[in-house]
Formats: structure tokens, C-alpha cells, sequence
């Protein structure tokens, strides 16, 4: 039980500090783009803006994603879920956690040997005017799924405690 916790503790610790810092990224993204529009408008357009802004996004969706989980931000079905009682909530959530469980293991994957192919041959580039290597995003993509693996992991075990009548504290901050 104490292995577990802590698991709990330090995944949720960790997702928490990296989506804190992550949820500042859209403010990375608005200065690209609002680059993008002065540069069209007033100058040459700039090659790299477009590009850039989709790695951001990547970034920030895929860094972000881990806190959102362990928030609850996701979206659900609450047509039913909201009227269940907190066991059969903690039941049905194992029962799809397990199944997010098992995707972003095949998703992590795919990742890894799509990243291990960008840096096998000469670093795989991007078909644009701008030509940007993929491998740093590929790198952010599989530490992303990483992150929320953990954290699916994380949100398992949750609901396996509750299922036992554990008392799980609630320590992420709004």
C-alpha cells in the first residue's frame, strides 16, 4: 500500500509541476502567431510560423495532457456518470483507464519507432519550405504519452483503492 502511494504521490507530483509550467505554452503560441499575422501583413511572411505553431500546440496538448487527466479535465459521458454512486464511478473508470492503459502503450510504440526512424536516417525533415527536423517533436510526443501512461497508471490505482475503501486524499490545487 505505502509503494502504491507513493507511485500515486510522485506521478501526480511530477505530471502537476510539468502541466503548471506547460499551461503557460499558449501564451508562446499566441506571440507565434501574432508574428505570423505582422509579418504577412507588414513584411515578408515568415517560413517557420505555421510549422512552429503546430509543434507548440503538439507541445502543449501532449505536456498538458497528464495534468488534465489527473484533474479530471477530460471529457465524459455524464448522461449516466454524474447519478452513479462513487464505487460504480471508481469500477467503470478502472474498467476504461485500463483500456487508456493498453492504447497509449501501443501509441508509446508506435512513437518510439517512429523517433528511433528520425534518427536513424540523417533526421527525418519535415516536406515544408522551412524543413525542420522531426525529432524534436517526435521527443516531446513520446515523453508526453510517457507522462500520461504514468498517469493513467496513476488514476488505476486510485480507483483500485478506492474499490477497497481506501481514503484517497485530493491533493492536486485547483
Amino acid at each position: 500500500m505505502r509503494i502504491t502511494r507513493r507511485y500515486i504521490r510522485t506521478v501526480d507530483g511530477l505530471n502537476r509541476v510539468i502541466g503548471r509550467i506547460v499551461m503557460f505554452g499558449i501564451f508562446v503560441m499566441m506571440g507565434i502567431l501574432l508574428w505570423s499575422s505582422v509579418s504577412k501583413t507588414f513584411f515578408l511572411p515568415s517560413l517557420w510560423t505555421l510549422e512552429m505553431a503546430q509543434f507548440a500546440m503538439v507541445t502543449y496538448y501532449m505536456l498538458g495532457g497528464p495534468y488534465s487527466i489527473q484533474m479530471g479535465s477530460n471529457v465524459r459521458m455524464d448522461l449516466l456518470y454524474g447519478e452513479w454512486s462513487d464505487r460504480r464511478k471508481a469500477q467503470v473508470d478502472a474498467l476504461t483507464v485500463f483500456f487508456l492503459i493498453v492504447y497509449l502503450g501501443f501509441l508509446l510504440w508506435g512513437g518510439i519507432g517512429s523517433t528511433i526512424y528520425s534518427f536513424q536516417y540523417g533526421g527525418e525533415r519535415s516536406p515544408t519550405a522551412w524543413r525542420p527536423y522531426l525529432w524534436p517533436i517526435k521527443v516531446i510526443m513520446c515523453l508526453g504519452i510517457s507522462l500520461m501512461l504514468l498517469q493513467a497508471i496513476s488514476e488505476l490505482l486510485k480507483d483500485i483503492l478506492r474499490l477497497k475503501g481506501e481514503d484517497i486524499p485530493h491533493e492536486v490545487d485547483a
